[in-house]
């Protein structure tokens, strides 16, 4: 199948798994991160995003982890980090799980899919898009989206996005999946923004307590998207976990 993705700079292949936002919302980090630090940043678009195909037989998360170890494979990539916000963190634990020697870093951002009893995901195929921005930033202010004013072309990707986030992710819960998150090897940080209405920072925390050993960071005034909201804050401890024991 084919994968479409864009790149920038050079290093450390570090993969960026965009969430339901889709990938507008992680290319000006990627851009920044690869300006700032020795990273080749990969930044794919889910399939069905964008529109973009989604072949058949690629339904589910666990569907997307299985396209982008092969995606590494095609690529020979070698030490790579992959780094996941919101339904990408998700993609990105799902990954981690499959196993891969290619993989020696696990980033999840804000990151949906684990069941988690008092901190339930939001109902975000429930909401309008004033209480979407309001549940996704700090700092709403100028951030929310008026289909009224885009083209007609831009609505009609918002509404096939919205979609294929529907087909690959439900209610943005697997069961399953915490407890499968025993298995991860991979040394992983968890970041969260303490500001997030999507899934809270309790959420965050019982993430990271599911994967062995990992680490977590909360970010001050910051809400589920941190690379558009808070880039310098997400960046500091992004690069200092990248490093470590290199």
């Amino acid at each position: 199948m084919t994968v479409t993705y864009t790149e920038r700079g050079s290093g450390r292949p570090v993969l960026l798994l965009h969430g339901g936002a889709g990938p507008a919302s992680v290319v000006d980090f990627a851009e920044r991160f690869a300006a700032e630090h020795p990273v080749r940043v990969i930044t794919p678009t889910h399939p069905g995003f964008d529109g973009t195909v989604r072949p058949g037989g690629v339904e589910t998360v666990r569907d997307l982890a299985t396209v982008y170890k092969g995606l590494l494979d095609e690529l020979g990539l070698e030490d790579v980090a992959v780094v996941g916000n919101s339904i990408g963190g998700w993609i990105a634990a799902e990954l981690a799980i499959l196993g891969s020697a290619r993989i020696t870093k696990l980033v999840i951002v804000d990151g949906v899919g684990i069941e988690v009893p008092g901190h339930p995901v939001i109902d975000f195929f429930g909401l309008s898009f004033p209480e979407i921005a309001a549940a996704s930033y700090y700092d709403p202010t100028g951030r929310v989206i008026d289909p009224g004013t885009m083209p007609e072309a831009a609505r009609r990707n918002m509404a096939g996005n919205r979609e294929t986030l529907r087909r690959y992710a439900g209610d943005m819960v697997d069961p399953t999946l915490k407890a499968r998150l025993q298995a991860v090897r991979t040394p992983a940080l968890v970041v969260w923004g303490d500001s997030d209405r999507i899934a809270d920072p309790g959420y965050g925390r019982a993430f990271a307590a599911a994967i062995p050993d990992a680490d977590f960071v909360l970010l001050e005034r910051t809400g589920h998207l941190p690379q558009l909201e808070s880039p310098d804050a997400l960046i500091g401890p992004l690069w200092r976990f990248l490093k470590a024991n290199a």
